[in-house]
């Protein structure tokens, strides 16, 4: 924790800080506003920049325990146009004959999931968060430093403002200063691949079926998302060796093009790519806890996952829906939200969850992301086991959809 120099004009109050206001800070602070918590979300991006389409191009996957959270929160229909279902689920390996199918009519009408643009989830998020009375921003700062003073904690901003709240949470990235600076640990690894993601464009559509293909380099995934302007169109998360990711960044458009075809394959027609393409290295962190003395870290700040699952977002919504939860409740019967015993209970909640999804994909990335023929011969006789077994199936597809285990409130589809 930082100690440091306070501005000396007059100081703010809020029940609650966030530093960074993405995804998970976003949606933190509305569903703990909608809670009856006042609200500071402090953030270095500017609105116009935070909205502009060429901030963010990528999509996430949203559970159906996920949908269920942004449909209480009043966000699900300003992000349902840019929704696109996935009904099906279709694992291929390589080549091999054997693969396993998920179809949504096996545990009811509700899709698996849904594939959303992120400029959709921060469009709605931001007109969610910036028309509520009791949630402030401060765009284009940072906190610089905070000091707990055991009934509250201060939080300086590096544009001259102090808050104090009785809690400050951390959201603000895998690279997290705050948690460092609160002295919380981490254990950390690199798998030395790199994810790339575009959008597909192609003759036919894609009849809301999203295609996991598992490749020597790593997971090769196509993803459903609606038509626009007469287009089918789909997500594209594609792992490469890191080095292999870099020179692929670095070719053409119509070469790009063509590496892209050359896994995607033609079964939807011709391909192509509209917008821009980004990369970002793929490894996992996972804090070594969640909470010091009045601060806890949310989100990508807590843990970050490979995205051979599609979890990673979900896990962080989890972490939002757990500890709104925990403060709400310790507020209604008139208790400290930032005190020691509500974080240890939100700490106790994620923190085995996370690093157990963490522990999965990691399996998974390890098992999958090669061409030795031991392997490849068990994973690809797992694959067609499991197709031929509903029960298992079925509760595959419950784990993907966040359905099992135990949910908070929201997530179950229950106002906080």
């Amino acid at each position: 924790m930082t100690a440091p120099k306070m501005p000396a004009g007059a100081t703010e109050s809020a029940d609650l800080v966030i530093a960074g206001g993405g995804l998970v800070g976003a949606t933190l602070g509305l569903a703990a506003a909608r809670g009856g918590l006042t609200v500071a979300i402090v953030d270095r991006e500017q609105p116009e920049d935070y909205l502009d389409a060429a901030f963010d191009g990528r999509a996430s996957a949203i559970a159906f325990s996920s949908k269920r959270l942004f449909t209480e929160l009043g966000l699900w229909e300003a992000m349902l146009p840019f929704a696109g279902a996935i009904h099906d689920i279709r694992v291929t390996d390589g080549a091999s004959p054997l693969f396993l199918h998920y179809d949504h009519r096996e545990v009811g009408d509700e899709a698996l999931g849904w594939i959303v643009e992120n400029q959709a989830i921060r469009s709605a998020l931001f007109r969610a968060t910036s028309d509520h009375p009791r949630i402030t921003w401060r765009h284009g700062a940072a906190i610089s430093g905070w000091r707990e003073d055991g009934a509250s904690v201060v939080a300086a901003t590096d544009d001259g403002a102090a808050i104090r709240a009785a809690l400050l949470v951390a959201a603000d990235g895998r690279r997290s200063r705050l948690r460092a600076e609160a002295g919380i640990r981490t254990s950390e690894w690199s798998y030395n691949q790199s994810g790339i993601v575009c959008t597909a464009v192609h003759e036919l559509g894609h009849a809301n079926i999203a295609h996991e293909r598992f490749l020597p380099a790593g997971p090769f995934a196509i993803l459903p998302l609606p038509d626009r302007d007469g287009k089918h169109r789909s997500s594209i998360v594609w792992t490469e060796r890191s080095d292999v990711a870099a020179a692929i960044m670095q070719l053409p458009l119509e070469r790009f093009e063509e590496e892209l075809r050359s896994r995607f394959g033609d079964f939807l027609g011709h391909v192509a790519t509209e917008g821009r393409r980004w990369s970002w290295p793929l490894g996992v962190v996972l804090a070594e806890r969640y909470t010091a003395p009045r601060f806890a870290l949310a989100g990508d700040a807590a843990h970050g996952m490979h995205p051979i699952a599609g979890q990673g977002f979900n896990m962080g919504l989890r972490d939002v829906a757990a500890l709104a939860e925990q403060l709400v409740d310790a507020r209604r019967v008139g208790l400290d939200i930032g005190a020691s015993d509500v974080l240890a209970r939100y700490e106790r909640w994620r923190h085995f969850d996370n690093g157990a999804m963490i522990a999965v994909t990691d399996l998974l990335n390890r098992l999958f992301s090669n061409d030795i023929a031991p392997l490849k011969l068990a994973r690809d006789l797992g694959l067609g086991i499991v197709n031929r077994l509903p029960p298992v199936r079925r509760m595959f597809m419950r784990h993907a959809m966040g359905s099992v285990g135990e949910l908070p409130r929201l997530m179950r589809g229950e106002p906080l």
